[in-house]
């Protein structure tokens, strides 16, 4: 005690220091393997111990079927009337009445007209080529059948996708929920959704139309929240001056402001619809992904190249179309005039239209192209695959032969080694480095969910895979985004290359692969590669275009390098922008492992198409969820490391 009555303060101890993460990393590493040693059960979960989740989940959807047969029924019933009224307006016309469908030179003709309302003479072109194509070389018919599922499809995700959308935002907790669910319906590969539609709806393509629509539904619902969102507050001040009602302010002012951003969803419902109803083929629905499927299956490699172009054809005529309306600056034209004037398009639609009909009365050419005057180019493209593999093969063989040899042998055998508490425990690590407990909780509970339900091997197999062509894309897309940033030619054809890749469905990558590679796990790769490069090479490039002039002077004027630059400077500060591209290059790759199983795997992908024809709906979708957690795991994990990077350069 002092003089002054008062004790002396203990001295304030230093927080012991924080371990690093390597450091943390490596002890894990040690005290798993340790213990993987010791007991056999830390290295692989035995099977005997696996909770029969999928038995469980089966059975339900048994159950459930059951008890909702007649509302299924129903549902069916009432989405077969647009169905098939699509179908007999397109190819089946209309027997009962005695009406023939619409004409194949009335369609052609109305695509390009509606090219030309879009998006000008260049637009039309392109889409009556296009359409014309698709009769040329004989696919009209399935073509239509492809097409009718997505003008039904289409409209109706994007209703639903809206009205979600708009309940979210009037409601928080209801946008946290949706944003839950749509995490793991877009983190699920396409696949998945077709056993549980199986199960409650058969085979056929109404349960096609339903898996597709699940498929296509969250773009829109999450762009009319980003969109509503992000209306300017000023804009919403001013309606409620002008004394609008609140139903008033959302269909004429805040629908209006957003309709860009709504316009992306329809854009994104349609080529999701798209890349989803060539895959439904799988449950039973017709047109061409069906034919495609068919021919990969019997290696008919030129009758694929013919039907996945029609496919590639109509998706980028959509997209195209979409973009274009898009963009069109609306035109007035005066009330006063005829309905001619102020509908040019239109009247000339209804002119071709009642002459293609006529003249199909006269000649039967006109209503349906003529087998005999079809072409085909699967003659020349089939020599040309027997040329390749005989004449080029020895020479990709080795690369193959290297990649398999020094990647992805080594990444395998790791990965199927790894005792899981390694697995968890570094992942935990990792996610608590970056955001705390609630993120190294996540992979543990999601990987050890599945850890549980036996699918540990699947799972380390398609994080192998998933590995091999992440790696790939971003050894090729991070230089390739770096040159495109510091040269406009290369970045104009960059752009062009990769609009065209994504407009690609997911199916047509098999194609070159199985031509140039054959089947393995490096043609799994390859396509994996092929379709999922492009955000590393998009996310490069607008990270470096975003980094500050006023930066990159500074560096200039200290004198460094083009090549210091772009390492001490610009790299550093596009950091936080590549790693997004980074997390999409995973998911694009994971989303693709459901399609490779169709070229052989043993991955989670090749469990869900395995399940498929038994209606084995338990092993389908914890195969999916299994996906879908990777990809959840990876985008938790890699947002909050670009975000600790923003803070870390006082970016965020």
């Amino acid at each position: 005690m002092s003089s002054g009555g008062q004790a002396m303060a203990a001295p304030k101890l230093a927080p012991p220091p924080r371990l690093s993460l390597p450091i943390v990393v490596g002890i894990i590493i040690v005290l798993g393997v340790a213990a993987a040693w010791a007991w056999p059960p830390f290295a692989r979960w035995p099977s005997e111990w696996a909770i029969p989740f999928r038995a469980w989940v089966t059975e339900g959807f048994v159950w459930f079927s059951a008890a909702a047969k007649p509302v299924t029924r129903i549902l069916s019933w009432l989405l077969s009337w647009p169905l098939w009224f699509s179908e007999a307006l397109l190819f089946r016309g209309f027997p009962a009445l005695s009406l023939p469908p619409l004409p194949w030179v009335a369609i052609v003709g109305g695509v390009a007209i509606l090219g030309h309302w879009a998006g000008g003479r260049g637009l039309a072109i392109f889409c009556g080529l296009a359409a014309f194509y698709l009769a040329i070389f004989g696919l009209w018919q399935d073509s239509m059948q492809t097409l009718s599922i997505v003008l039904v499809t289409v409209p109706l995700a994007a209703a639903l996708g809206l009205a979600l959308g708009l309940w979210a935002t009037r409601n928080t907790r209801v946008e946290r929920i949706l944003n839950s669910v749509f995490d793991v319906m877009q983190a699920t590969p396409h696949m998945a959704y077709l056993g549980p539609v199986v199960i409650l709806f058969g085979f056929g393509q109404v349960p096609a139309m339903l898996a597709t629509f699940a498929f296509a539904l969250p773009p829109m619902a999450r762009c009319t929240i980003l969109g509503l969102r992000t209306v300017p507050p000023d804009i919403l001040e001013a309606g409620r001056m002008a004394g609008c009602t609140p139903r008033q302010l959302l269909w004429k002012v805040e629908i209006p402001a957003a309709e860009k951003t709504l316009m992306l969803g329809l854009n994104q419902v349609v080529m999701q619809t798209l890349a989803m109803v060539v895959i439904a083929s799988l449950v039973g629905a017709s047109g061409l992904g069906q034919k495609l499927l068919f021919s990969l299956q019997q290696l008919q490699i030129g009758k694929a190249v013919e039907q996945g172009v029609a496919i590639t054809l109509i998706a980028i005529v959509l997209d195209r179309l979409t973009q274009a309306y898009m963009a069109k600056v609306p035109s007035h034209t005066d009330p006063k005039n005829g309905f001619t004037a102020r509908h040019p398009h239109i009247s000339l639609f209804v002119l071709l239209l009642a002459a293609s009909v006529a003249a199909a009365g006269f000649s039967h050419g006109f209503a349906v192209l003529p087998k005999e005057m079809t072409l085909s180019y699967g003659g020349p493209i089939n020599n040309a695959v027997r040329w390749i593999s005989k004449e080029l093969f020895p020479y990709i063989k080795p690369a193959r032969d290297a990649l398999t040899i020094w990647l992805m042998l080594p990444l395998r055998n790791f990965y199927l080694w790894l005792p899981w508490p390694v697995m968890l425990g570094v992942l935990a690590a990792i996610g608590y480095h970056l955001s705390g407990w609630r993120l190294a909780l996540l992979p543990v509970c999601l990987f050890g969910f599945m850890m549980l339900a036996g699918f540990w091997e699947p799972l380390m197999l398609t994080i192998y895979l998933v590995t091999g062509a992440t790696i790939l894309c971003v050894i090729i897309g991070i230089p390739i985004g770096i040159w495109a940033a510091h040269s406009p030619r290369v970045a104009h054809v960059t752009k062009g290359v990769c609009d065209t890749l994504q407009t690609f469905p997911s199916f047509i990558y098999l194609i070159p692969v199985i031509m140039l590679f054959q089947t393995s796990d490096v043609s799994n790769v390859i396509a994996m590669l092929a379709y999922a490069t492009v955000p590393a090479i998009r996310y490069t490039y607008l990270g470096l275009l975003r980094v500050p002039s006023a930066t990159l002077d500074a560096a200039v004027a200290s004198g460094a390098t083009p090549w210091q630059r772009l390492r001490k400077v610009e790299l550093p500060i596009a950091f936080p922008e590549i790693l997004l591209g980074f997390n999409q290059t995973i998911m694009m790759a994971l989303a693709m492992v459901a399609i490779t199983a169709l070229i052989g795997s043993r991955d989670l992908g090749q469990e869900i198409y395995k399940a498929l024809p038994g209606a084995d709906t338990g092993r389908g979708l914890l195969a999916g969820l299994g996906i879908a957690f990777i990809g959840i795991t990876a985008d938790r994990l890699i947002g909050a490391w670009a975000m600790q990077r923003k803070r870390q350069l006082g970016m965020a």
